[in-house]
Order: structure tokens, then sequence, then C-alpha cells
């Protein structure tokens, strides 16, 4: 995305500024023009949203995302408003606006927003989706961009893009990986179908580790899933072998469910015919997404 990023400068602010003095053809063309380019803006120009809800943040949390942008630099660009003139207001990113001051960043990209035109908006950021040149990683970002700035579920978002539910949310599982993988991705060392099996690890050394193995002895996406598989912890090997014990008839129906609502799921099945269906999640937002699937 790096090539597509735009500097701020007279050109652009005169698109902002006269935007509401322009045809309609036109302005839709400068919102679109704007949902796919990146600003570098500085942050002394940047002021927070005073209504966002969100006040508490996680000093570690903080700490540790800033030391990830000092050395990979801020990967998912936050989304801002113009208020006129040089001045922006935060839309979206509050917590990667606020590490990137502690990491001592003069500049950050952005997503530059124009006030009111949401629809054209989300036709301009999913038009972009959907181009063929995109990879993983950007198409991931697009899908996050509408569901931050055009309030959309995940159930929503597939409608609009004509995908399969699944495919949305293992696109967006890919943003929950560690910096240095989603680079790799970024940047065509690795594939989707090699990020998805180290998303579905649980803990990051294991990811990173894995990630390291896979560059070193390029390995296939098969031969990374078999690696996983033999250094899986054993909780997950019992659950896996569990899996593995059942009728071709209960496999089908774990795996029916298993794509329904996106995520593993295990059963675990007694003598009497009763049992337990254990769907595993990943964060707060997989957890919704497969509320939303049940709830459908």
């Amino acid at each position: 995305m790096s090539n597509r990023k735009l500097e701020i400068g007279k050109g652009l602010r005169a698109l902002i500024s006269d935007i509401d003095n322009i045809d309609i053809d036109k302005k839709t063309e400068t919102v679109k023009q704007l949902a796919s380019s990146i600003a570098e803006i500085s942050l002394e120009q940047i002021e927070v949203n005073p209504m966002q809800p969100r006040t508490d943040f996680d000093p570690q949390a903080l700490q540790e995302l800033s030391d990830s942008i000092k050395e990979h630099g801020l990967i998912q660009p936050i989304t801002v408003r113009s208020m006129g003139g040089d001045r922006f207001q935060l839309i979206s990113g509050e917590r990667r606006f606020r590490a990137s001051k502690m990491a001592g960043l003069a500049a950050v990209p952005a997503y530059i927003r124009i006030a009111d035109d949401q629809a054209m908006l989300e036709m301009a950021i999913i038009e972009n989706i959907q181009r063929q040149d995109l990879n993983a990683l950007e198409v991931a970002l697009g899908y996050q961009r509408l569901i931050d700035e055009c309030q959309l579920t995940h159930d929503q978002l597939s409608k609009r893009l004509g995908k399969n539910r699944t495919s949305v949310t293992n696109h967006l599982r890919l943003l929950k990986l560690p910096p240095s993988i989603k680079n790799g991705l970024r940047q065509a060392q690795i594939t989707m179908g090699h990020a998805r099996a180290l998303v579905g690890v649980d803990h990051v050394d294991q990811q990173l580790s894995l990630y390291q193995r896979c560059i070193s002895q390029q390995l296939s996406v098969r031969q990374l899933e078999a690696l996983i598989r033999s250094t899986t912890t054993p909780n997950v090997k019992a659950a896996t072998k569990a899996s593995n014990m059942l009728s071709p008839e209960w496999e089908s129906a774990r795996k029916a469910l298993s794509d329904y609502v996106g995520s593993k799921v295990d059963l675990q099945l007694s003598q009497n015919g009763s049992g337990k269906i254990i769907v595993a999640f990943s964060d707060l937002d997989h957890f919704n997404s497969i509320i939303d699937a049940i709830q459908d």
C-alpha cells in the first residue's frame, strides 16, 4: 500500500476544501480518490474526537504497540476527518494514534474522510477492495475499514461484498497476527494459506517460531499445517484426536458447523447420545461474529 501514499499538499487540501462546491460526479470521484489513498499527516495536525466513548487504554498494551510501531512502523492507517485548513479530527485508531506518539513518530499514515459522504465512502472502499492486485492483508484492512467507519457487522459486510461470511472472517482474523507476520504476508513471503494456519496457533511465540521456520525452510501450506499439528499443546492434540474419532456422519456435521460459524468446532460425544459442541474463538470480535452467525 505504501506505493499509493499521498502527501498532504496544496492539491489534496484543495480537493477537501472545495468538496461542497463541486458537482456530484466530481465529488464522487474525489471521495473515491481519498478512500483508496493514504496520506502522511503530522501528529500535531490531528485532534482526538471529544465524543470518543473509549477513555480507558491499557498502558502495558499501549507500550507493546508502541514498541512494535518503532520496529515495524504503523501497518494499519488511522482514519481522520478534515476540519478545514491543515486540521484533522480522529475518527478511528486512537490506540494507534497514542502509541505512535509514544514511539516518537512525527507523522502517521491516514485515510481522510469527508464529513457526511457515508454512502459514497462505502461504495468507494468496496470498489477498492474488489481490485485484483490487492494482497490478503490489504483486503483485510479494507474489510476492517468498512466495519469501523460504516458500522457494518460481519454478516452485513459479507452481504455487501457478495462474499461468504467465513471468507470475510478469515480475512479479518489476519489482522490479529503479530506485525512481523503481517509484514511477511504483505511482502508475499507467505501466502494467505500460511497466514490462516498461523492465526490458529494460540501463542504468539509459537506463531513467530513457526513463521521463521516456514520462511527459512520454504514450507508449503500443507507442510506448515503438519508442523503445527506436531507442535501444538497436548490439549489441542487431544481435541484433534477426538475429532478424528468421529464417525463420517458426525465429522460431516462438525465440519458444516465449523464452516457456518467461521471457526473451529469440536464435538464431544458420550455413549448415551448426549454431548457437547465446543466453538473456539480468538478474541471478542471473533466471538461476536460467531454470535451473529448463530442468530441469523
